[in-house]
């Protein structure tokens, strides 16, 4: 492909990002703008769609923030057009809700693996492969997140497409299968529930990417069915700074 050429989606090409490897991924655009305020010479480079991106620097490395929008779709078109203008390395900043009782708001959870409850990854490889992290990625976030003296869990996270049919099931048509898969879910330890990162891992795995995951933790639904002290934490600043020394790590590595 020519340098100039802009993908479809992102709406960038080559020449925009400047041969740069390494990028943040998070699901709201209105996150862009906090995350490259973190970074360096941060500039501003656009937006089409769901997808709105800025440049900046990390310890002069040469970092792309983008925004991803809700669900597995908008990530499969991100992460494939980001793989034709040379990016290498995918950090996912997110949030989620906890399912773990001592998974709780405001804490982070570095995802190892996802349970593929989504439709997209499975129009790439069948449900038997699994949807895993880079471990070279997780382990340079859970080093971060040591250093940062957060409170973090890691592991396998859940993925669905529906959120209402996770927060409202008993509603649903499908209610009975929604109710037995989230307590088998629960009883085999994972961690907490998001829409984006199976998909992530997955195409990121079949394009030859390096992809991880931290996802901070709103609430927990689980605590609040329980009676059990619940709160709500909407900041992300903690898990912003676990993915740029993340990325400061793995360039030093």
């Amino acid at each position: 492909m020519e340098k100039n050429e802009k993908m479809y989606h992102i709406g960038l090409s080559r020449e925009d990002i400047k041969d740069t490897k390494y990028c943040i991924l998070t699901g709201d655009p209105g996150r862009v703008g906090k995350i490259a305020s973190y970074l360096d010479e941060a500039t501003y480079l656009g937006e089409n769609r769901e997808y709105k991106s800025y440049l900046g620097k990390i310890s002069n490395i040469q970092v792309l923030v983008i925004s991803t929008g809700m669900g597995g779709p908008a990530m499969a078109i991100c992460v494939e057009e980001l793989k034709k203008i040379g990016i290498e390395t995918l950090i996912r900043v997110g949030t989620s809700g906890g399912m773990q009782l001592d998974v709780e708001a405001g804490d982070l959870v570095v995802a190892t693996g996802a349970v593929r409850e989504e439709g997209t990854s499975e129009e790439y490889v069948p449900m038997e492969f699994p949807a895993v992290a880079d471990i070279e990625v997780s382990n340079a976030l859970i080093a971060s997140a040591k250093e940062l003296n957060t409170k973090y869990h890691y592991g396998i996270v859940h993925c669905k497409d529906s959120f209402y049919g996770q927060h409202n099931p008993e509603r649903m048509p499908a209610s009975k299968e929604l109710l037995e898969k989230w307590d088998a879910w629960i009883k085999a330890g994972v961690l907490c529930s998001e829409m984006e990162t199976a998909s992530l891992f997955v195409v990121s795995s079949i394009l030859k990417l390096k992809a991880g995951a931290v996802l901070s933790v709103i609430w927990n639904q689980e605590r609040e069915k329980r009676g059990l002290d619940q709160k709500q934490d909407f900041d992300t600043d903690t898990e912003i700074q676990v993915a740029i020394r993340a990325i400061d790590k793995l360039n030093n590595t």
